[in-house]
Order: C-alpha cells, then structure tokens, then sequence
C-alpha cells in the first residue's frame, strides 16, 4: 500500500528547490515543471484541506544553524517548523509525538533515522477517515477459496437493492470484480478482487486503469448467472418481493506498510539529488544539501462503521559537498 497523495506534495516543494540534473529528475517525477511546483503543491493540499473526510499536516523541522531561504519556508504555508535539538533521541520523541497527534495514533512514530548529520527533515501527515453511509453488520464466515480458504474470519455484510455498486471489468491482466462502498465527506472505497493466479501488483495496476476509465466494466445488473468474475455468483431464484439484491460478504481488514522510496528512487526523481558529494537544493539553503532519507508509513482499516487511512512520508537531507 502506497499513498501517492502524502509523498508528491513533499517531492514538488524538493523539485521547486532543487537545481541542476536533480530539478530535471524530481520534475519528471512529479510530472510538472519545477517552477510551478511548489504552488501547485499548495493547490493539492488546499483542496484535501476543503474535505471534511481529509486532514493534511505538513511539518518541517531544522538545525538551528541551518540557513533556510525564505521564499521556500513560505511556500509551506502555515506547516509546522521544529527546531531539530542537538540530542537525537529527544528530537526523534518530538517529532514522533506530532505523527502520533496529526494520526490519531495510528502511525505513532516517523520511519526515521535521526543522527547529527540529518540537517533537515519534510514530513507529511494525511488522514482519510471515512464513515459509510450505511453500516455494514459484523459476522464470522468460513471461506473456501483465496487466500483464506478453510478459515472461519470477521467479515461485514452488505444487502442492497442498488446492483450497480458492483461490476465486472475487463482487462488485459484479467478479469477483475470491483465492489464501491459509499462513505461520507465524498468518499468512496474501491474494493478489487482479481482471478488466484493474478500478482496483486497486477490487480492494483489494472484497477487503477478500470478507474480512470481505461477498460470496460459491465455492472451487475448486466451479468449473466453463473460465476462471471472473481469471488461473484449470480444465481436467479423467486423471492419475495420479487427484486434483484446483491448481497455482499467482505473481510475486515487491517494492512500497514513502510516502503523506502530511495529502494526505487528513479520512480520518485531521488537517484541525483541523494548523491552526497554536492548539493542539490539552493533554492532550500545556501548550504550544500542531499537526500539521505525518504520514507513512508501507511495503514489502512475497513471496518463495520467505515474506512481509516494513515499514510505518512518524510524526506530528510543532510549536508553535501564537504
């Protein structure tokens, strides 16, 4: 699970400051020019910020010797600006302590590694929480197929006489069955199942191109009986009234994930500007900077009342060049 809504707010304010082949780098990475990045950073989070299923914190936190430009320090807006304390361990408290608040406690501390050569760290905290609009009861069920075949798990229950909630898409990897729940503050979660044999990474790839549009989707009320998709039956049968319901039997779950984004950094524009023998952020500070961190937590929950998501990403620099 890869939030890209809590790191490319922190990678367009690197690539507005960033000079040389690592601005060319982070502006391809984020898919802008670097001019504008910053702004359009600003745009982002004040749009998340307008949600009231959405709350966005930035924060800065830096060596008291550490001259920062302020043009840059404006452009974070009104994001939280520590003082990084001569003494690791106690910064490190401080700092988890705002991921634990911004949270709510479910990222209670930051994935960082704070020594005396980190002279600057960017995090971002973003919280989606979710209630539906309808609540789903709790129940127990034994599976017979996937990845819980044989065993008796917490689920939540669905019946609705809106079919269209689900669908089948098809695409290039396979056939994949989506399932929209509805939830306040203009949210909507998408749940995707893809055939046993598929990759997740391919599940993920291809919902995210069924979402935007890029592979057809036949919705319920258009399949045939039978098995048309993953973890989907249609049957006819008489009942009393006689109208269509779609009954809907999901796993509550709850995943974490901590990625290294430097493990990938020509994805994230990072591979130039981690090079420690010069400096690549002049428009931060006149002292040589470089990437030495970039991380992110995340943890997602479905549950019967709705959905949390707390993803959380920092990028911390050190000093360059000599």
């Amino acid at each position: 699970m890869m939030a890209g809504a809590g790191a490319w707010p922190l990678l367009a304010h690197l690539a507005s400051a960033a000079d040389g082949p690592g601005r060319r780098e982070l502006r391809e990475a984020v898919g802008m020019d670097a001019a504008t990045a910053s702004q359009a950073a600003q745009a982002v989070l004040s749009i998340m910020d307008g949600s009231t299923a959405i709350r966005s914190a930035l924060g800065l936190w830096t060596r008291p010797d550490l001259p920062l430009r302020p043009a840059w320090l404006a452009a974070l807006l009104a994001g939280l600006h520590g003082e990084l304390i001569s003494d690791p361990a106690a910064g490190r408290l401080r700092i988890d302590a705002w991921a634990d608040e911004q949270t709510g406690g479910l990222v209670p501390a930051m994935p960082l590694q704070l020594t005396d050569s980190v002279l600057l760290v960017l995090a971002m905290a973003l919280t989606v929480r979710t209630t539906w609009l309808r609540r789903s009861p709790n129940g127990t069920d034994l599976f017979e197929s996937g990845p819980w075949a044989g065993r008796e798990i917490h689920v939540l229950h669905r019946r609705t006489h809106v079919l269209d909630r689900a669908g089948v898409a098809d695409t290039p990897a396979g056939p994949l069955t989506l399932l929209r729940v509805m939830g306040t503050g203009g949210i909507d979660v998408h749940l995707v199942l893809g055939d046993d044999s598929m990759k997740p990474g391919h599940v993920l790839t291809a919902a995210i191109d069924v979402l935007a549009g890029r592979h057809p989707t036949t919705p319920a009320t258009l399949l045939g009986a039978g098995s048309p998709g993953p973890g989907l039956t249609v049957r006819h049968g008489r009942d009393r009234p006689p109208d269509d319901v779609l009954n809907v039997t999901v796993p509550r779950f709850t995943i974490s994930s901590a990625h290294d984004l430097l493990g990938l950094p020509e994805v994230f524009g990072l591979a130039i500007v981690t090079d420690p023998d010069r400096g690549h952020f002049p428009g931060i500070s006149p002292q040589p900077l470089a990437v030495t961190q970039a991380r992110q937590n995340a943890v997602a929950t479905f549950q019967a009342t709705g959905w949390v998501a707390e993803p959380e990403a920092e990028h911390h620099t050190g000093s360059a060049g000599g």
